[in-house]
């Protein structure tokens, strides 16, 4: 059965989007639209895309939160034995979607993946919530289970074992940081003309063009 949602269309409005509006540094950009996603009470305006290809060139695409960024690149963690960590491990490279669409914006991140230091994802594993500390222990994220109730009971047993004690980090479990080598910004405009902005690594300097849309 086809279902037929061609005529599902919107108007992007906008003030669009300039070279001269635009900072000549791409973090700083970033920065600022993410101040103004927060400002507008996005929800979750750190919820991201992360697509990763693992070594036989299969993708895959899953949501993620973003936890810290700075000049040195974009920073989220997850199970080092899950799905992305095995298709980071065969190719350590990934894209990043923010899908800011109430305000009619879309930034695109690409570059290299590498884990960050034992210290960094130590530190906010221990600011996580406590069963958030748990669920890390009990979850073999990604692979198969045979129900909720089994899942439940892994948590029980992780909950029973560290009792009202402290709760380490688990060794299978930290921080990526995608290091960016190319931005992009996109503005919804009307007709679908959007404007959109790269920023692209050039010998160390960022190289900023308008792309047709």
């Amino acid at each position: 059965m086809t279902v037929d949602i061609g005529d599902m269309r919107r108007e992007f409005e906008s003030d669009g989007l300039s070279r001269t509006a635009l900072a000549d540094d791409p973090v700083a950009q970033f920065d600022a639209w993410f101040r103004q996603a927060q400002a507008a009470n996005l929800l979750e305006p750190n919820a991201l895309s992360l697509a990763t290809a693992d070594g036989h060139g299969r993708p895959g695409v899953r949501t993620v939160l973003l936890k810290a960024y700075d000049e040195h690149g974009f920073v989220f963690f997850t199970n080092y034995e899950s799905t992305k960590a095995q298709a980071l491990a065969a190719n350590p490279r990934a894209a990043m979607l923010f899908p800011w669409l109430d305000l009619n914006r879309q930034v695109v991140i690409e570059g290299h993946v590498e884990k960050i230091p034992d210290e960094q994802s130590q530190a906010y594993f221990a600011a996580r919530p406590r069963g958030s500390r748990v669920g890390a222990w009990a979850s073999r994220q990604s692979q198969t289970i045979d129900s909720r109730e089994a899942l439940e009971q892994q948590v029980a047993r992780e909950s029973e074992r560290f009792g009202e004690g402290e709760i380490p980090r688990p060794p299978f479990w930290g921080g990526y940081r995608l290091v960016p080598e190319r931005f992009e910004f996109w503005q919804g405009r009307t007709s679908r003309l959007h404007d959109r902005f790269e920023y692209r690594r050039n010998n160390g300097d960022w190289v900023i063009q308008r792309l047709q849309p």
